[in-house]
């Protein structure tokens, strides 16, 4: 009979505070908000490992993982346990074949509205339906198509080191769901080109605006060390966005973020405190 957290009371280890590493942005509550990133913390939580998915979850609010660095089919982390040094954490999901790509991406240009969602960076709602008509899956359904390995002394796999990872990559893939599709083996441009050919493909890329023309330097010399006073219309309408931190909103949060706050929370009262400042500046009506 397995062993079971529900009845074994093994010692509880505490783990060596660790520093500057990356902490989950959910305080409290579950760590998914999307539908994508749920489905896949529902994989962990099918594990039934018991307390250890708790302990996990702690580790991943109070910064005891260290790094994760993400590849197509693998995810390596350092995590920080009761050891001095940290614990290894190897997950390794089975990428689909080429050929199984090229099967998907057939099902999904059947339909507009998936071409138009990958473009806009948004997981279609309905693209597990597609992965099923190609005989597939996006999320790890068998034993065979998950491996998870981490170097501390649980017996238990997933440990709780496994867990933390687990979770923040949860976080991660609300942040970029096409993280999901690279440890299944397909970079976002390659599946966007697949399914709308390579025009889609070249749309996924931002084009950068052509440099305007260089206006020819005035030959005149008191003309070029003096060109006169700047008109005052040069800038347009200026004053203070009615939103602060727009651009920090717009990019959106940074991956893994280390902070004990959240990025847009820290920066937001900075571009609350500097609006008003650059504006006194702009008028000359700064002090010293």
């Amino acid at each position: 009979m397995p062993w079971d957290d529900r009845w074994y009371d093994y010692p509880k280890s505490v783990p060596k505070k660790a520093k500057g590493g990356i902490k989950a942005q959910s305080s409290r509550g579950g760590f998914a908000k999307s539908w994508w990133a749920q489905r896949w913390i529902s994989v962990l939580e099918s594990f039934d490992i018991g307390a250890r998915l708790e302990r996990g979850r702690r580790y991943a609010r109070t910064g005891q993982v260290l790094s994760i660095d993400i590849d197509r089919e693998l995810v390596t982390a350092e995590v920080q346990g009761s050891r001095t040094k940290p614990y290894k954490v190897v997950i390794r999901v089975k990428a689909l074949a080429r050929e199984d790509w090229e099967a998907l991406a057939s099902s999904l240009a059947q339909q507009a509205i998936f071409a138009a969602k990958l473009l806009a960076g948004e997981m279609p709602p309905d693209i597990e339906s597609a992965f099923a008509d190609a005989g597939l899956s996006l999320f790890p359904q068998a034993s065979e198509d998950l491996e998870t390995v981490c170097s501390c002394p649980d017996w238990s796999n997933p440990c709780k080191h496994i867990a933390a990872v687990y979770y923040l990559l949860g976080e991660e893939f609300d942040r970029d769901p096409f993280v999901l599709f690279r440890l299944r083996g397909m970079e976002r441009d390659e599946l966007i080109g697949l399914v709308g050919g390579p025009e889609a493909g070249m749309q996924a890329e931002e084009e950068e605006p052509s440099p305007p023309p260089a206006e020819p330097l005035p030959t005149d010399p008191p003309t070029f060390w003096h060109p006169g006073k700047l008109p005052d219309d040069l800038f347009g309408e200026v004053r203070i966005p009615a939103m602060p931190a727009a651009l920090v909103r717009r990019l959106g949060n940074f991956p893994f973020w280390r902070g004990s706050e959240r990025f847009l929370e820290a920066m937001e009262p900075l571009y609350r405190e500097a609006s008003p400042e650059g504006m006194d500046v702009f008028l000359g009506d700064a002090g010293e």
